[in-house]
């Protein structure tokens, strides 16, 4: 069974919570899709800090952590991530983590709050 498997609940849990501090240092996990789970988990938190939390994810060195964290970021509305999903749409080095981040930078910027 991985990691992720027996960590999935407990992010769950957080997240639905608004339990932010627990995810953040659950984002500094060395497992990829630990990370990934925890900034899918901050896309269902919509305040101003999740979005701060978001911003050292949308660097992860993992694409599908950036994508998740991109997406995460347009969910919530975070107007301060949009320069950096920005970044990942139009100069990320994994074509993937581009088209993500692209429909993410789109639904942010057409969204005025």
């Amino acid at each position: 069974m991985a990691r992720i498997d027996s960590l999935r609940g407990k992010i769950d849990k957080l997240a639905k919570k608004n339990k932010l501090d627990g995810l953040v240092k659950l984002a500094g996990d060395s497992d990829d899709d630990v990370r990934m789970e925890v900034a899918i988990a901050m896309g269902r938190i919509p305040t101003y800090e999740s979005g701060m939390a978001l911003i050292p994810l949308l660097r992860d060195s993992s694409p599908m952590v950036r994508a998740a964290a991109a997406t995460a970021a347009a969910d919530i509305q975070a107007k301060h991530c949009e320069e950096y999903v920005k970044k990942l749409a139009f100069a990320d080095a994994d074509p993937n983590v581009r088209n993500i981040a692209k429909a993410a930078f789109d639904k942010l910027k057409t969204n005025v709050v």
